[in-house]
């Protein structure tokens, strides 16, 4: 299971446990006021309790990015008809 995945199903676990306590507390407050309440507090949690899972899903986004790039100026060679993929820094003059 990739890392992101991870992290996006334990933020929305948090949430989910954050809205339950706040509807299970006899609170007379409005729905939406109390699910607003469990988005600021599994929000705070997360970003204490989720630390570790964050940075590996950084990290696995920063790879991926750099993948595509590292692809693309690939691509741009080939259809430039540079033959060796574009790492030649020759300067014409």
């Amino acid at each position: 299971m990739s890392a992101l995945l991870k992290y996006s199903l334990a933020r929305l676990g948090l949430f989910v446990l954050a809205a339950a306590v706040m509807f299970a507390v006899p609170l007379d407050i409005s729905v939406l006021l109390k699910l607003m309440i469990a988005v600021v507090v599994s929000a705070a949690l997360a970003f204490f309790l989720l630390k570790g899972l964050r940075e590996e899903a950084s990290v696995q986004a920063v790879g991926a990015a750099q993948r595509r790039t590292e692809k693309r100026e690939r691509l741009r060679a080939a259809l430039n008809g540079d033959e060796d993929g574009g790492e030649s820094t020759t300067k014409a003059g």
